[in-house]
C-alpha cells in the first residue's frame, strides 16, 4: 500500500507535536518532512515525546519542499508565517491542509484560484474538531428559528487571532440563514463591551489559561433562551478531522473551505 507522504509546518507547535504523535500511528501515513523556527536540527519523534522517528527539523521551507516532494503539506503556524509560506507551497504543488486562521476573505479567494489553476488541493478549515462543525450546522439550523444570536469564544492565551476562525465561520453560517436587520439598542458605556460585530451577531473573545477551544452560541427568542456549546478539552479533539482531510486533499484536487465540505452531514 502506497502510504501518503505528510510534511508539518510549525512542527515544534502545540498542534504540530499532535500531529506528529497521530500520524505516526497511522498505517497509511509517513512523516516525511517537518519545518520551524524552534526546535531545528532535533528528531521531530523525540521532540514530542515518542521514539526517534528519522525526521529531523529543517528550517528552510523552500528547501525542505524540493526536496522532499511531500503528497501533503499540514501547516498550523500563524497568519503571518502562512503568507509567506504559501507562495512556496504554490510553486512546488504541495496539496495543503491549513489549519492556519487569519486569512481574509479576498486572500481565500486568490488561494483558491491559484489552486484550481495549478490543480492542486488544498483545505483550509477554522476548527478540524468533529463536534466544532455539528455546533455550527445545528447553530445555522437553530438561527432559523431563534430571534438573534451572540457567540462567545474562549482560548488560550497564545492564540493570536481574535476572533477565531470558527466564531467568524458561524456567525457567517447564522448570518446566510437568516440575516434580519436589528437595531442595536444598548450603550457602551467601555468601548467594546459587546464585543465585534459580523452582520447581526456579536462576537466575543476570551483569551485565559486553562482553555484549548471552546465555544458557545447563544440565541434569543420570545420568553426562552437557547445554548449550543462545544468544548475542546486537548488537541487531540483535532486529529479526527486533520487525518480525514489529509486522506481527502492527498486524493481531491479539489479547494475546500471548511471541515464540513468533505463530511457526510
Amino acid at each position: 500500500m502506497k502510504k501518503i507522504r505528510v510534511m508539518i509546518t510549525g512542527i515544534a507547535g502545540k498542534m504540530g507535536q499532535e500531529l506528529v504523535r497521530t500520524v505516526a500511528q497511522q498505517k497509511d501515513m509517513l512523516l516525511v518532512a517537518g519545518c520551524d523556527i524552534s526546535q531545528v536540527g532535533k528528531d521531530a519523534g523525540e521532540m514530542c515525546g515518542i521514539d526517534a522517528i528519522g525526521v529531523i527539523i529543517e528550517m528552510d521551507l523552500g528547501v525542505t519542499l524540493r526536496e522532499v516532494r511531500p503528497d501533503v503539506v499540514c501547516d498550523f503556524t500563524y497568519g503571518e508565517a502562512l503568507r509567506k509560506n504559501l507562495p512556496l507551497y504554490l510553486e512546488n504543488r504541495v496539496n495543503m491542509v491549513i489549519g492556519t486562521t487569519g486569512l481574509t476573505p479576498e486572500e481565500l479567494k486568490k488561494l483558491e484560484d491559484e489552486c484550481q489553476q495549478r490543480e492542486i488541493g488544498c483545505l483550509v478549515a477554522p476548527n478540524f474538531a468533529i463536534g466544532a462543525v455539528l455546533m455550527m450546522q445545528f447553530a445555522q439550523k437553530a438561527s432559523q428559528y431563534m430571534e438573534r444570536a451572540e457567540i462567545i469564544e474562549f482560548h488560550h492565551p497564545q492564540k493570536k487571532d481574535a476572533p477565531s476562525g470558527t466564531a467568524i465561520k458561524t456567525a457567517e453560517g447564522i448570518i446566510e440563514a437568516k440575516d434580519r436587520a436589528y437595531e442595536e439598542k444598548s450603550f457602551e458605556l467601555l468601548p467594546g463591551s459587546r464585543g465585534g460585530r459580523l452582520g447581526t451577531v456579536n462576537i466575543h473573545s476570551v483569551r485565559l489559561s486553562g482553555f484549548v477551544a471552546s465555544q458557545e452560541v447563544i440565541f434569543g427568542g420570545e420568553g426562552q433562551t437557547l445554548t449550543i456549546r462545544h468544548d475542546s478539552l486537548s488537541r487531540v479533539s483535532f486529529m479526527p478531522g486533520v487525518l480525514l482531510a489529509i486522506r481527502k486533499i492527498a486524493k481531491n484536487k479539489h479547494f475546500y473551505y471548511g471541515l464540513d465540505k468533505i463530511m457526510k452531514l
